[in-house]
């Protein structure tokens, strides 16, 4: 299930980056000053972050560095 949930944000991320809707104006300011564009990038660059966490936290292929971990040992071992 995590697996899912994961692979659905990681697609709901991707198509929340093609931006359409605030491409062509500056307004509303944001803040007062910060226009509304480079507003949405810097909530979804926070979001990435955030998702890319997660990634590692839940679905990071654990086996592998349990495989390269066991090469070392074996190497170390015959020396």
């Amino acid at each position: 299930m995590k697996r899912i949930l994961l692979v659905v944000a990681v697609v709901a991320l991707y198509a929340l980056h093609q931006d359409f809707w605030f491409w062509r104006t500056a307004h509303p300011l944001v803040f007062g000053f910060v226009p509304i564009g480079l507003f949405y990038q810097a909530c979804f660059s926070v979001a990435a972050s955030l998702l890319m966490w997660l990634l590692v936290k839940f679905a990071w292929p654990g086996h592998l560095e349990r495989e390269i971990a066991q090469s070392e040992s074996e190497e170390e071992g015959a020396r």
